[in-house]
């Protein structure tokens, strides 16, 4: 199988192509080249940048596929220049989309693809409904389109918070090694799903090809369920310190924190578990055996170990602290 992918150098992504070398496909990645990834087994460079259409029809040339996927679009106009270059080069386009898209608040648990996506408090997960919409209404039976809708993923790397700063993980690391205050929004007591991006990539490649996912959607996540005060805690296990966690409601967080209302109450306020009964209908090879708490000791030492990553997002902290104090203050005014 002949399989081109648009990025293929991210979280998800890297885990997707070396779970599609193990089964002997054929891959090529079409992007910048400018984000080095390594793989098992040699795959096949398109250096072009997705967003000059022209460039891509150059690079691609008399190219055919069976399957594209892209893992960058974000927005009806990106969608819709896929269809515009992609329309005679494959028998099926995969658009990730993302869980994040589901009506807010939840209407019920477990979550399934019958929730309509409706998703107020996030821009992001507004656009990605409108691509599906869009795709969706294609209509083109040369065009196949499946949709796949992730969760938070995580690999080897994956340091999960709901407040962190988005340039310098360690930064919360070092709080905890230093002993100071790590907040949680609320009581740190919703449920969260958590999807390790090797267990992902099993039942995605499953669609790869997949006739029967034509013109369809679904969540992929993993069963793996915990608490936001479980993720935590499992950190500062591994860090061997005792925690230190103040609990702040999410409308005082916003104050200062404005820009993660999307990601907040768009996202991680709620309890989010997954019924992944559908996929498991398509994707034999659906899997859910990776627990966080037993990858989180690769993440942390992996911080660790590189003293180039162990960067402070001082600002990020400054209004970190004052968010601390100043709920403090009027917790005892």
């Amino acid at each position: 199988m002949k399989v081109l992918m648009i990025g293929g150098t991210g979280l998800i992504s890297t885990a997707v192509v070396e779970e599609a070398l193990s089964r002997d496909m054929d891959i090529y990645l079409l992007n910048r080249g400018n984000n080095k990834a390594s793989f098992s087994k040699p795959v096949n460079h398109i250096i072009a940048d997705i967003y000059d259409e022209v460039g891509v029809l150059k690079a691609l040339g008399e190219h055919k596929f069976d399957v594209i996927v892209d893992f960058i679009a974000f927005t009806v106009d990106h969608v819709k220049r896929d269809y515009r270059l992609f329309k005679d080069k494959t028998n099926q386009y995969i658009f990730i989309s993302s869980a994040s898209a589901y009506q807010k608040p939840l209407p019920k648990l477990p979550i399934t693809e019958e929730i309509p996506l409706d998703n107020k408090y996030w821009k992001y997960s507004q656009n990605k409904k409108y691509c599906e919409e869009y795709l969706l209404g294609l209509n083109d039976p040369n065009f196949n389109v499946t949709i796949i809708r992730p969760s938070h993923t995580y690999n080897d790397h994956g340091l999960i918070f709901q407040l962190k700063s988005g340039t310098h993980p360690y930064t919360m690391i070092d709080r905890m090694l230093n002993h100071k205050q790590i907040i949680l929004p609320d009581q740190g007591e919703s449920k969260w799903t958590l999807t390790y991006n090797k267990d992902f990539a099993k039942a995605f490649v499953d669609i790869l090809g997949n006739k029967d996912t034509y013109q369809n959607f679904y969540h992929l996540t993993s069963e793996k369920v915990y608490t936001w005060n479980e993720i935590i805690l499992s950190m500062y296990k591994t860090l061997k310190v005792e925690p230190n966690i103040v609990y702040i409601p999410t409308k005082e967080i916003l104050k200062y924190f404005p820009e993660f209302e999307g990601e907040l109450y768009g996202d991680k306020y709620e309890s989010a578990i997954f019924d992944n009964s559908k996929i498991k209908k398509v994707a034999p090879n659906y899997t859910s055996v990776t627990e966080y708490p037993d990858i989180v000791k690769n993440a942390i030492n992996y911080y660790l170990s590189h003293e180039e990553l162990q960067k402070i997002d001082h600002e990020f902290i400054k209004r970190y602290e004052k968010l601390i104090n100043d709920y403090k203050g009027d917790l005892y005014e």
